[in-house]
């Protein structure tokens, strides 16, 4: 089965990011564990990080930084009740 896929996406102060899945689910990703690797450190300003959006079923920023959607689903905190 495949995981389903980001529908929409928005960016929140705390470096979370709320996602909307294909399939009516919400969930919120926390990006803060990930600031302090590699090109992640760019996400550290504010204005880069509001950039990100989805693309191609995931997300992505602006300067190229995205994640896997499987990671967002399974990772992710579920905000809908089911």
């Amino acid at each position: 089965m495949v995981n389903p896929r980001v529908k929409e996406v928005y960016p929140n102060r705390d470096y979370t990011i709320k996602i909307v899945f294909d399939n009516g689910e919400e969930k919120l990703f926390d990006v803060t564990p990930y600031l302090d690797k590699g090109i992640f450190r760019e996400l550290k300003d504010k204005n880069l990080f509001n950039t990100v959006k989805p693309f191609l079923g995931s997300i992505q920023w602006k300067n190229g930084q995205d994640f896997c959607p499987d990671t967002l689903y399974i990772d992710g905190k579920s905000l809908t009740m089911g």
